[in-house]
């Protein structure tokens, strides 16, 4: 189904059917797809197709087998050019914002540049003092099984932030508990509230175990609809 500038297609991988939507190409019932890196949009609502979705995965790239390439999009008529240097492209209503963080994700030429923000690996993360009454990034990971659906508090810095997906703003903060290797010194958090990069946090929230937002945003533990207080 093509809809103001998007085909929405119905995919079947023989175990799953899911919906994915990239800009409007060129495909038809039967056809094999690959359908890249995207972005997961839960209950969406299309109002131009006056249809709801249980989830529909946003891709910037829809492969049509037996093309030479992913298929080429095309603007809805009378859309004016849009050129590489162009930031203030309007997405469709509802559409979760795209992140530097959706590795591999290939955009439809033409498309403006996505950014994130993501710390250097040496940002300083000394002097970041446990909370009062509070717990450390590594207790949280470690302890996520007995911690899952109470309420804690945690303080960090933040050192990845990308706003608006699904809604959300996602953040990672770290506060020098953990190590990377040992996959424990980072936690990411959902919010309403702004941030920035390198911004000292208080985050209090419920702890979430075993996320699976599908497109491979899975994480083991986070904390979801946190209330995030910038110091």
């Amino acid at each position: 189904m093509s809809t103001a500038g998007y085909t929405y297609v119905q995919v079947d991988t023989g175990t799953h059917t899911n919906w994915a939507a990239a800009t409007q190409f060129e495909v038809k019932v039967g056809d094999t797809v690959t359908v890249g890196p995207g972005a997961p949009m839960s209950n969406y609502h299309s109002k131009s197709l006056n249809r709801d979705f249980d989830v529909v995965y946003f891709t910037g790239s829809i492969t049509v087998a037996g093309t030479d390439a992913a298929a080429a999009p095309a603007l809805p008529a009378g859309h004016p050019p849009i050129t590489g240097t162009q930031t203030n492209m309007t997405l469709p209503p509802g559409h979760p914002a795209l992140s530097s963080t959706q590795s591999g994700q290939a955009l439809p030429p033409g498309h403006p540049a996505i950014t994130g923000q993501t710390a250097t690996p040496n940002m300083d993360l000394t002097g970041i003092k446990r909370a009062k009454d509070g717990k450390t990034v590594q207790e949280i990971v470690d302890a996520r099984k007995k911690l899952t659906g109470k309420t804690v508090v945690v303080r960090g810095k933040v050192v990845k932030y990308n706003a608006g997906i699904m809604g959300k703003n996602w953040l990672h903060i770290r506060d020098g508990s953990g190590t990377a290797e040992k996959n424990n010194n980072d936690l990411t958090i959902t919010t309403a509230n702004d941030v920035k990069l390198g911004d000292i946090v208080l985050v209090k929230g419920k702890i979430s175990t075993d996320k699976d937002f599908g497109a491979g945003y899975r994480y083991s533990v986070m904390i979801e609809d946190a209330a995030v207080t910038v110091e």
